[in-house]
């Protein structure tokens, strides 16, 4: 699929992930990311605000469903978000209700394989279970837990080449990814790179970061744009 930039909005109140979406998409970036802090702070009311205010935009509900998938997709969906999330983690009916849900709504479903003991493994069962993106991801309290005890953090690229390797559908590399990072992932063989803390978001206030934020983002969407084509076809979503 074409090379795509997406801003996670771990944000806490809809004016300021607002405020962000607008600037990260002036700087180039594609998909908007309601994350999980803004979505526990502000419902699907931070979906809604999303959706009207940017309605041609592709808008990532990260709500990791872990339960009830049908009923949370559909709530998803009908505020506006064109793909969903749901965690490998999950039962598997939870996952396949997810993905049946994503069919007859007309979104993308994203599986995250956040926390596996496998993750290339995680990665493969998710493709197998009917998801259409992999989510290859390491956690924030798992990076910071490891810089805190001086252990090595890790990073989604350690294991991105086998992930991308077992698995048919686009990956994602999610989790604290630096400027150079970010840019490095499509060679990885990710077209889908996301920007979140603590790049573009405060990892301790979840607040948009300061310093010259538009410009780090220009400069790293011109980067991953340039790759072009990377992976496999993206499936295809809803029109916003």
């Amino acid at each position: 699929m074409k090379t795509t930039v997406q801003i996670s909005l771990d944000l806490v109140d809809i004016p300021e992930a607002l405020q962000t979406a607008e600037m990260a998409l002036e700087a180039g970036v594609d998909w908007l990311e309601a994350g999980t802090p803004l979505i526990i702070a502000e419902g699907m009311n931070g979906v809604r605000a999303l959706r009207g205010a940017f309605p041609g935009v592709p808008i990532v509900a990260d709500l990791k469903t872990m339960d009830g998938g049908w009923l949370e997709a559909e709530l998803m969906a009908k505020a506006g978000a064109t793909h969903v999330v749901v965690m490998e983690r999950a039962h598997t009916e939870t996952i396949k209700v997810v993905v049946q849900a994503g069919r007859d709504l007309g979104v993308a479903v994203m599986g995250d394989n956040l926390g596996a003991d496998d993750p290339v493994a995680a990665a493969k069962r998710l493709e197998d279970l009917g998801c259409d993106f992999v989510i290859h991801h390491v956690g924030y309290d798992e990076r910071r837990g490891a810089a805190a005890a001086g252990r090595p953090v890790p990073s989604p690229l350690d294991d991105l080449p086998r992930v991308v390797g077992a698995v048919g559908v686009p990956v994602q590399a999610v989790g604290g990814l630096s400027v150079e990072q970010a840019m490095r992932a499509p060679e990885l063989g990710s077209p889908l790179v996301v920007l979140g803390a603590p790049l573009t978001i405060d990892a301790d206030a979840f607040k948009t970061a300061s310093g010259d934020l538009p410009a780090v983002l220009g400069e790293i969407c011109r980067h991953v744009h340039a790759y072009g084509e990377v992976g496999p076809a993206a499936p295809g979503t809803k029109e916003a």
